[in-house]
């Protein structure tokens, strides 16, 4: 069956979820978090270079989904370098976690380089967040779900911490629908994991097993590798 309609507003992609995405493995690739902190503590120095301007048609979209009103307040996990923090409006009170200390650091500095004071920074693990039930108005994962262990536990606690009625956006790549690139993504995963994503990630199966129901699902960037999912907390 189609869980998402092409031709529904703000959406370019369509997603067809079969029969057994509910129970499919997501990935090929196994990855621990203490293996993720090296990656990224590795990352930290070069990761605004490699992944700023490459990567930021996308950030300017997601925030322009997010449809941002005077006041919400917005938790970004995954917050990395702070590359975002820039992009939110100042009026809205902004949450950044991440597991990475180094990253941290770097994020850190961006704030007080430019001297933003709305986007508290605490490192956490984005598989047990220690926020209460509906804290947020918008939760938005950046680049993140293909790199952590397990992405259906970090999605169910975006899902918890996010309010009723609410916006989850997941920025990210996922295994193409095209058979040849899936089996090449499939091959490749073990080695772009060490730049900081897995290439195989299935999203219907994500989505299914996340119990995520997109308002709009759109592919950004350059080449058109990476989706933006949106999704409303029903």
């Amino acid at each position: 069956m189609a869980l998402f309609d092409r031709n529904s507003p703000g959406s370019d992609e369509e997603i067809v979820v079969s029969s057994d995405a509910a129970s499919r493995a997501l990935s090929v690739t196994v990855v621990e978090n203490e293996f993720v902190a090296r990656v990224y503590e590795k990352l930290a120095n070069v990761y605004d270079l490699a992944f700023g301007p490459s990567l930021n048609a996308g950030r300017l979209q997601a925030i322009r989904r997010m449809s941002i009103r005077p006041g919400d307040a917005i938790l970004e996990v995954g917050v990395g370098t702070g590359i975002n923090a820039p992009l939110y409006p100042r009026e809205c009170p902004v949450t950044g976690v991440d597991l990475s200390e180094p990253m941290l650091e770097k994020a850190r500095e961006r704030l007080a380089r430019k001297d933003i004071y709305n986007v508290r920074l605490m490192q956490m693990d984005a598989a047990h967040l220690k926020f209460p039930d509906e804290s947020f108005d918008i939760v938005y994962a950046p680049y993140l779900i293909s790199v952590v262990p397990d992405p259906i536990r970090v999605a169910s606690e975006m899902r918890r911490v996010c309010r009723r009625g609410g916006r989850i956006v997941i920025l990210n790549h996922f295994r193409s629908p095209n058979p040849l690139l899936s089996r090449v993504e499939c091959l490749i995963s073990p080695l772009t994991l060490h730049v900081g994503f897995k290439a195989d990630l299935d999203l219907p199966a994500f989505l299914a097993q996340a119990d995520l129901q997109p308002e709009s699902i759109e592919k950004v960037n350059f080449p058109r590798m990476w989706s933006l999912v949106t999704c409303i907390k029903g």
